[in-house]
Order: C-alpha cells, then structure tokens, then sequence
C-alpha cells in the first residue's frame, strides 16, 4: 500500500525543474510578452496578459466576441474549435487572413502574436 506522503513528496515542485517545465515556463513568458503588445493596441490593458485565465477571456473580447463565450474553452471538441474561430477573427482584427491566422496564431500562437503586437499591424474591431 502507498503512503499518502511518498505521493505527494515526489511531486512537490520537481516538475518544474524538469527540463519541459522550464520549457513551459519560457514559451508560457513569451506568449504573456506577445499578448500584452496586442492588448495593448486593441485598447486593453497590457498587464492582463500575464494573469493566466484571464488572458484568455480577454483575447476573446479581443476577437469581438464577449467575454462569457471564453467558457466554451471548457468544453473538450467545442474548445478546439472556439480557439481557430478565435485566432480567426482576431488576425481579421489586425487585416490578416484566414490562413495565415490558422497558421500563426492558432498553430504557432507566440510568433504570430509576436509579430501582430511588434509589427505594423493596427486593431479594427472586428464585425
């Protein structure tokens, strides 16, 4: 039988000292940087790019959609899809197309976003 405490003493913070935490960390940083350039033109705050959730339902609103529609990123096949709608009309906002949206904001998020926040693109909410 397994002792409660050598249960949990293995998974104190090791994990984020494996070599894929450390990778989780840096891309997770790079997401939050890119992010808060986008908020940033879209007339959000910048800073909420760095709070994990909350990102999220912003980037929504974002994409011209409310708020609440970000809890259709709980639903397992609805939130795959809700995303490349999102990633969609948010490079719509910024005068991208469809492909190079899928592409880079839903495939590869951080270069796309990295270049939609530092690049020449302007926000125009989209309709």
């Amino acid at each position: 039988m397994l002792d409660a405490n050598t249960i949990t003493s293995g998974a104190d913070l090791t994990a984020l000292y494996s070599t894929s935490g450390v990778i989780a960390l840096v891309w997770y940083v790079l997401v939050a940087v890119a992010l808060w350039r986008v908020f940033d033109k879209a007339g959000y705050p910048g800073i909420l790019a760095i709070i994990p959730i909350v990102n999220v339902f912003v980037l929504v609103k974002v994409a011209g959609y409310s708020a609440w529609l970000g809890l259709l990123y709980l639903i397992p096949i609805v939130g795959w899809i809700f995303s490349i709608v999102v990633a969609v009309r948010v490079g719509r906002g910024f005068g991208k197309g469809g492909a190079w949206s899928f592409f880079l904001l839903w495939l590869v998020a951080f270069v796309g976003y990295f270049i939609l926040g530092f690049g020449r693109a302007t926000y125009t909410k989209p309709v």
